[in-house]
């Protein structure tokens, strides 16, 4: 009976664990902050680095310009996520294109490193009747730390870059519209590793130029305005490293529970009644 109840405290035990622990689903699922998808998003986008457009995981960005122009966007990633960016381009009108345009989606991390792209479609060519063209790209799993002499991808700033490589002359300058969302996914415990590196999120501001004769107190006054011409990659919900918590917990308690139910039960059919019985005194 005494083993009976082990084993039923140690099941209780591992069903509590199963219910309060996140569920596989969940890591599994796109992260979508505050805003995830709404058409509020940003609806411009930069024409470099240092004037890409900030978005959040999961948000819904747009922007109008021209054919030959770069277009830059930069969204947060953490250590354990896979970051994924998807784009629609709509294309101008067939009538008014001479030609295949082929379009190319970069993505970048905080040290401007070009990242390879693990499956989606980079680079896609349209045809001259096609009303529109979508690309993807995944990147490879963010990692918290990494060799110096290595390329993989770390916390922080991911630079998304949009652009035609190669189109008809004739079509430079055409208007399109472009729409951009970045997502990111957690891979949980099975890929957790340890170490910690300070994100990699250089401040953005659009360059500003100024008259030759310009006084020290417009200096002034314009360093007042740096924060609203400043912009950086917004810290992700769930902070920038990977976290202490992981399911690798949750199974590290259940097969521990398991193993101490496992000997519980090898104890309990091992002795058995009258296996131990003491031998008869001798006459």
């Amino acid at each position: 009976m005494r083993a009976l109840r082990t084993a039923g405290a140690a099941f209780a035990l591992c069903a509590a664990l199963l219910a309060t622990a996140p569920t596989a689903a969940a890591d599994a699922s796109p992260s979508a902050s505050a805003g995830a998808g709404d058409s509020d998003g940003p609806t411009e986008a930069g024409t470099g680095f240092r004037t890409a457009t900030a978005i959040e995981q999961g948000q819904t960005a747009t922007a109008s310009a021209s054919a030959g122009d770069y277009l830059y966007w930069v969204f947060p990633a953490a250590a354990g996520q896979v970051p994924t960016v998807k784009a629609t381009v709509k294309l101008p009108e067939a009538q008014a294109r001479h030609g295949r345009t082929t379009w190319q989606l970069d993505v970048y991390d905080g040290l401007r490193r070009r990242q390879a792209c693990t499956s989606g479609s980079q680079t896609v060519t349209a045809g001259q009747d096609d009303a529109s063209v979508d690309l993807s790209c995944r990147v490879r799993r963010v990692r918290p730390w990494s060799e110096a002499w290595a390329n993989e991808p770390l916390p922080g700033s991911y630079y998304v870059r949009l652009t035609v490589v190669n189109l008809p002359e004739q079509d430079l300058g055409l208007a399109f519209t472009a729409t951009v969302t970045a997502s990111t996914r957690d891979t949980g415990g099975a890929h957790a590793e340890g170490g910690e590196l300070e994100p990699l999120t250089p401040a953005l501001r659009a360059g500003a130029t100024q008259a030759p004769d310009a006084s020290e107190s417009a200096d002034s006054s314009d360093g007042d305005d740096e924060s609203s011409n400043t912009a950086s990659a917004a810290e992700p919900d769930g902070g920038w490293g990977s976290g202490w918590w992981s399911d690798r917990w949750v199974w590290t308690v259940v097969g521990g529970a398991l193993g101490a139910l496992a000997g519980v039960g090898g104890y309990a059919l091992s002795r058995g009644r009258g296996s131990f019985r003491r031998p008869p005194a001798a006459e």
